[in-house]
């Protein structure tokens, strides 16, 4: 979700350089049947929801709807390889313009950003970190046309604010789905400006920040990787 600068200054000025690491996540611990114990940790702006195939594992405990809804979660659950680790990943947005601030000064495209991390929870051994490995798909895409942005009374499918959506694929959950989709593209801290918990987490090396191509107007993706073994 796109603050303004002012905003984003204003948080910089309250946290301070150097200020008190944030407290990690609690862990919450899942129970699933398998052998190999894992621990998944994850930072989403604004939501996700993980799934172990077609096992609801963890959903972003903070709601979509809360303003500047900026969380990591970290989790326990039991597995067997091979692992198919799917998610959906949702950028907050009011209705299908795409926008956010509706009829305030701030008005705007909101923008997102994933990252999470999988380890064995017995070794500590990395199993899986989001990347460029993953195959994401863009399911809602708005506004189509960037000067909805600027509109004063914006309306879905009307004018610049003309939107895409899909409905999720039949099966995309399943490890043999053919997701001859895109791979997901790798994106700065500085572009997506990460906060509210992400440094409360020790990212492994390698562990990137992923999304689609676009930041502000991609606002819920399907994103999954298969793990064979780590």
């Amino acid at each position: 979700m796109r603050k303004t600068w002012t905003l984003w200054i204003l948080a910089a000025l309250l946290a301070g350089c150097g200020g008190p690491r944030q407290a990690a996540p609690d862990v919450i611990v899942v129970d699933t049947p398998g052998t190999v114990s894992i621990k998944g940790e994850v930072w989403a702006d604004n939501w996700f929801a993980f799934y172990l195939g077609e096992r609801l594992i963890v959903e972003d405990s903070t709601p979509i709807t809360t303003e500047r809804s900026f969380n990591a979660e970290a989790f326990v659950f039991h597995a067997d390889y091979p692992l198919q680790l799917n998610f959906v990943a949702r950028d907050f947005k009011q209705d299908d313009t795409g926008l956010e601030y509706i009829g305030r000064r701030n008005q705007q495209m909101g923008d997102g950003g994933l990252i999470a991390q999988f380890t064995d929870a017995s070794t500590g051994e990395t199993i899986a970190v989001t990347n460029a490995a993953w195959r994401c798909l863009v399911i809602h895409d708005a506004p189509l046309d960037r000067a909805c942005e600027d509109e004063a009374e914006p309306v879905p499918g009307v004018g610049p604010c003309r939107f895409a959506a899909t409905a999720q694929p039949d099966g995309w959950r399943l490890p043999g789905f053919d997701d001859e989709w895109p791979s997901a593209v790798e994106h700065s801290e500085a572009a997506v400006r990460p906060r509210g918990g992400y440094d409360a987490i020790d990212w492994r090396d390698g562990a990137r920040l992923i999304w689609t191509a676009d930041l502000e107007t991609h606002n819920t993706l399907l994103c999954r990787l298969t793990v064979e073994q780590p």
